[in-house]
């Protein structure tokens, strides 16, 4: 059993993916451009770095349009996006049991905005956003910074995330990491993979 759990934000406690997506490909249809959303989702689960590089060489979009897509995403995403069925559940559950949970997302206040939502926010021990200023995952950075103020035993921390980047920089940790995904696959960076938060607790 895990004693300190660390979640990603997006598409791990939060399913904003579809949020994002839309919004993207609305914003790619404004400067006359179709894509498939499931392909515009496969880049984002990359990241969104890899997402603006990939559309902008293959589109040559720029500033102009990654502000656009920021401002819309805004304005639409507190309102459709949610907790994974289960989610807020499983954190108090942790939370209860004399665990601790904690936030490493690379997105700003806005994550922290949407878990005080859903009623979230005391079930957590700490926070990372892209406003502490560490070098972005997979560095093991923030989760060194979390272990060292909160006295974590390696051994009993681990990392869950649904992309890659999250895997590797709670590995380059020292740490277990849980790949949280829609299909069953291996993952070399993963000491877990689930499907579902009913796995989740099989595992923490």
């Amino acid at each position: 059993m895990y004693k300190h759990i660390i979640w990603d934000f997006d598409g791990t406690l939060f399913d904003t993916y579809p949020v994002m997506a839309e919004t993207f490909k609305e914003t790619l249809e404004k400067n006359g451009i179709e894509e498939p959303l499931e392909k515009i989702m496969k880049q984002m689960k990359v990241s969104m770095t890899h997402t603006f590089n990939y559309y902008g060489e293959k589109y040559g979009i720029g500033q102009e349009f990654i502000a656009a897509y920021d401002s819309r995403r805004k304005e639409v995403e507190f309102d459709l996006s949610k907790p994974f069925e289960g989610m807020v559940e499983l954190c108090k559950y942790i939370h209860e049991t004399g665990r601790r949970n904690y936030l490493y997302t690379h997105r700003g206040e806005s994550s922290m905005k949407m878990l005080e939502d859903f009623g979230m926010t005391g079930y957590f021990s700490d926070f990372i956003t892209s406003e502490h200023g560490f070098e972005r995952k997979p560095s093991p950075d923030a989760i060194q910074h979390l272990i060292r103020t909160h006295h974590i035993d390696h051994s009993e921390a681990i990392m869950i995330g649904d992309r890659n980047l999250d895997l590797e920089s709670g590995k380059n940790a020292g740490i277990s990491s849980c790949y949280f995904t829609d299909v069953l696959v291996e993952n070399p960076h993963a000491d877990y993979v689930v499907t579902s938060v009913e796995d989740l607790y099989k595992i923490i």
